[in-house]
């Protein structure tokens, strides 16, 4: 027996709205929708990918910043008149009771809609969508967007993204790139555009003391300020600025040392050289997660063969002289068996760590191309915000930036860790290195 039902379900789309429907149904697969706050994204979208599981049957994924979020606003989120979220797949399509703990739902067609975390992507490798939406893009970690974006060319699938901007980060390249590229659909709408909000509204937000800034920001889609909360924004646009990040060449007269720090859940490395000019070039960045120490240290020993590198000291976090993977060997001992002598960071509080940051960035050249994940996570890496009193906690938020931001935290307080400085350093003879012909300036050593 076939089921019929209306989609969308107990929705409408606003008149402003409409084009990003029609835009789809006139074939296009790349869709990015840059609406203000209370533009009603989610409402809109879900009933978008409703409509698109019942068009062609496979799996849909519906990408929030974390998992918890997906939980909280898909999975149990309601509008304004309690009507559930999910309810816009119709519950007549429903196969079976959904799946509470990977946030799942059978329909009767085939298809499948899974709410996903891009915090926790690795739970969807293997998988193969033909539609995502990603909710939110601008707090998002962006490797969701390329884990996913092969398998989409491959199959012809589709692929949504909303948000409001965050300053200058990867949503705002997303949109640069859009707005000249056909395959796109893109579209930047303020207050002025959809009619939700008055100007009354907004002048009610700014006199209840949200800042100028912010409300540019959430109702007008401005991009030119930065990111609320954020640590090391505007350092990272005075090193744009400055024109050091770059193509940063790698100096073979100079060894290369290696920063990292080692989470439960991902490994960040960072490769940097130190000229006698001052600076601190960063000329490498690898990240990943679930593996082994040994993996990483294999990869490691591997790149460094591959990109002729010498390498000099390994800085690794304090916790690195105790913690153990397994049968009670330090990490630093399983390390040094694997061929990788760790010197720890000192012992410090993230808010000196995060200090001793700012006062390095200035002196960093980091290579646009090979570091590009690491400068998207520094641009991210800000504060957590209390809930109730809506103000911004000293400690950092983790989320996808935390790893990148912490290894850079390694780097600046483990160059000066007294262990290091004791070691005899081997000697390398200068060479003299010619401008680099690859686009942007060339950073070698004094």
């Amino acid at each position: 027996m076939t089921t019929r039902v209306k989609l969308p379900h107990n929705f409408a789309p606003r008149p402003y709205q409409r084009p990003v429907w029609e835009a789809f149904d006139a074939g296009q697969k790349r869709l990015l929708t840059i609406w203000h706050r209370r533009a009603g994204k989610d409402k809109c979208d879900i009933n978008f990918v409703a409509r698109a599981t019942q068009m062609r049957v496979g799996t849909y994924f519906y990408f929030l910043p974390t998992f918890a979020q997906g939980r909280r606003i898909i999975w149990e989120g309601m509008d304004s008149q309690g009507f559930r979220f999910l309810h816009h797949i119709p519950q007549e399509l429903w196969d079976g009771k959904p799946n509470e703990t990977d946030m799942r739902v059978r329909l009767k067609n085939g298809s499948i809609f899974q709410i996903v975390g891009s915090d926790k992507i690795d739970r969807i490798v293997g998988t193969n969508p033909i539609g995502c939406v990603f909710s939110e893009f601008t707090l998002q970690d962006p490797a969701g967007w390329d884990f996913v974006r092969p398998i989409l060319r491959e199959n012809g699938g589709w692929a949504l993204f909303n948000g409001t901007p965050r300053g200058k980060n990867h949503m705002y390249r997303l949109n640069e790139m859009a707005k000249t590229n056909d395959e796109w659909f893109s579209e930047v709408l303020t207050i002025d555009d959809t009619g939700v909000m008055t100007d009354a509204d907004v002048q009610a937000e700014r006199d209840s003391g949200m800042s100028e800034e912010l409300i540019q920001q959430e109702f007008y889609c401005s991009f030119t300020g930065g990111m609320e909360g954020a640590y090391y924004t505007e350092h990272m646009a005075k090193a744009s600025e400055d024109g050091r990040i770059c193509r940063v060449p790698h100096d073979e007269a100079l060894p290369v040392h290696t920063a990292w720090d080692m989470g439960l859940d991902r490994t960040a490395i960072i490769f940097f050289q130190t000229p006698k000019s001052g600076l601190i070039n960063i000329i490498d960045y690898h990240e990943d997660g679930g593996k082994s120490m040994a993996h990483y240290i294999s990869w490691v020993l591997r790149h460094g063969e591959k990109e002729d590198y010498v390498y000099g000291e390994h800085i690794g976090p304090w916790e690195v002289i105790s913690g153990n993977y397994e049968s009670g060997v330090t990490r630093e001992e399983t390390a040094k068996n694997l061929g990788i002598v760790f010197k720890p960071a000192p012992k410090l509080s993230r808010v000196e760590g995060i200090n001793a940051v700012l006062m390095l960035l200035g002196k960093c050249v980091i290579d646009d191309v090979k570091c590009a994940r690491l400068i998207e996570a520094l641009i991210e890496y800000r504060r957590k915000i209390d809930r109730t009193t809506k103000e911004y906690k000293e400690e950092p938020l983790h989320n996808w930036a935390s790893h990148a931001a912490d290894a850079l935290r390694y780097l600046a307080t483990g160059r000066r860790n007294k262990h290091m400085a004791k070691k005899k350093r081997p000697r390398y003879t200068q060479k003299r290195v010619g401008s680099d012909k690859r686009e942007g300036a060339s950073w070698m050593s004094a």
